[in-house]
């Protein structure tokens, strides 16, 4: 079957020449021109009576377009650098895939020696018969424990300031069985940086003095500490733990009054684990 097609007329597209559109086209170019040249007139009359001014516009616009290209080259470089490691990730998985794809599984080697047959009455036992599962029985007097001590690691008391240098005392006391370990320093601690309670239940309060090589503990500050450690705070072992040394008048006041005095040679043997903890210092009361 045929079906007769409908002709299609041509029409002329086209467009004729329309003399008010192309008036207002020209109009429209001697505005832009005419605001263009006002424009320029304007600009060459503020250059000639505020140079300064305009020398200052110019400057801030060149260092904008120079920040704003900056932070452009700034993006298009993130923006490759992050297309680049997407690249690189997309090819490990590849190469992940093939080497699970090429990967086969070998079958473990296996060496069969003759052994001689034995029997049980000659103290040896009897060979398990084929297709049981052998169980290896180990006698518990031969098996030993292991013991691994864990790593030291060395702590630099002097390059701490206060406030971590006194976390880091508290630290000790945690590491060595303490209960209770606080730090309670600040501007109202009444002498006591670290409060805690020894395995054996004595209370302790050390106050943390971080010096320099070149500053002594002097017999001032064991005064101070010494009149709260016991009176206010209740301390079973009174000790200051300093990074540098104590002077003479402040030891002997410390053995007076029964204060552990530990310096930094003792601070560093007490990390270490080569030397004795304040607490251990002081004998316990019968």
């Amino acid at each position: 079957m045929t079906v007769s097609s409908r002709p299609v007329r041509r029409t002329n597209r086209e467009r004729r020449f329309d003399l008010r559109t192309t008036a207002l086209f020209f109009v429209f170019v001697a505005i832009l021109l005419v605001g263009a040249a006002a424009l320029v007139r304007a600009a060459a009359h503020m250059v000639e009576s505020r140079p300064l001014w305009i020398g200052s516009l110019a400057v801030v616009g060149l260092a904008g377009a120079c920040l704003g290209g900056s932070r452009w080259r700034r993006f298009s470089a993130a923006r490759y650098a992050r297309r680049a490691a997407e690249a690189l990730e997309e090819a490990a998985e590849r190469a992940s895939e093939s080497l699970e794809s090429t990967r086969t599984p070998t079958a473990a080697a296996t060496v069969t020696t003759p052994v001689a047959p034995a029997c049980a009455g000659d103290g040896f036992a009897p060979e398990p018969a084929l297709g049981t599962d052998p169980t290896l029985v180990l006698d518990p007097e031969e098996t030993t424990t292991v013991v691994v001590d864990p790593p030291v690691v060395y702590v630099d008391y002097a390059e701490l300031d206060a406030d971590a240098f006194e976390q880091a005392v508290a630290d000790l006391c945690a590491r060595d069985a303490c209960q209770g370990v606080e730090v309670v320093g600040g501007a109202c601690d009444l002498g006591a940086d670290v409060v805690a309670v020894a395995p054996d239940g004595r209370r302790i309060v050390i106050q943390c003095k971080r010096y320099g090589e070149d500053n002594k503990v002097g017999s001032q500050d064991l005064q101070r500490f010494g009149g709260t450690c016991f009176t206010v705070h209740e301390a079973d072992v009174a000790a200051l733990v300093t990074t540098s040394d104590f002077t003479a008048p402040a030891l002997e006041y410390a053995e007076q009054c029964g204060i552990v005095c530990v310096n930094g040679a003792e601070l560093q043997a007490w990390c270490d684990g080569t030397g004795p903890s304040p607490w251990d210092l002081v004998a316990v009361d019968a």
